[in-house]
């Protein structure tokens, strides 16, 4: 999946910006800038989502992550940043099929995404036209990624139907 947050077509947007649950800068306990925060700290700091953050999307699905492979969908959907600390979304996300025996035909996806973790799983909770009643699991991976400018993102599903 191409995540784009940047450049002239973005497919990705924040619409909704929540609200910092840290200030701007590391203050010290006297009110100063604290030039020894941690990078966590520093990290959380710099952080281009907040609590509350509402992301929409539709992304392009490929067979592979470089921007010529061939287009297999469409991932549409949201996600919400619920955790106060860390980069956790909760994600609803239909990938929608053009291409194949599939075209037209769609899966949906639900879960909790930690950024920090390498592989994150969700639920598929249904679908449309030949997955019609589909269940099973959704694998995902930063493939290439950063939170600032998107990337590619790296889905594996499984489905019974």
């Amino acid at each position: 999946m191409h995540d784009d947050y940047t450049g002239p077509r973005p497919t990705a947007a924040r619409i909704v910006s929540g609200r910092s649950l840290l200030p701007t800068l590391p203050l010290s306990s006297d009110g100063d800038i604290d030039n020894n925060a941690t990078a966590a700290e520093s990290t959380l700091l710099s952080s281009p989502r907040q609590f509350g953050d509402v992301v929409v999307l539709n992304n392009a699905l490929t067979e592979g992550p470089r921007g010529d492979s061939a287009r297999v969908g469409t991932a549409q959907g949201f996600a919400v940043r619920v955790s106060e600390g860390g980069i956790v979304s909760h994600l609803t996300m239909h990938m929608v099929l053009d291409a194949g025996e599939h075209r037209g035909s769609s899966v949906t996806a639900n879960g909790r995404i930690d950024m920090d973790a390498t592989v994150r799983e969700s639920v598929i909770i249904g679908g449309t036209g030949k997955f019609r009643f589909a269940r099973g699991y959704m694998l995902t991976r930063n493939y290439d990624y950063d939170l600032a400018r998107g990337g590619v993102v790296e889905i594996d599903v499984y489905v019974q139907h």
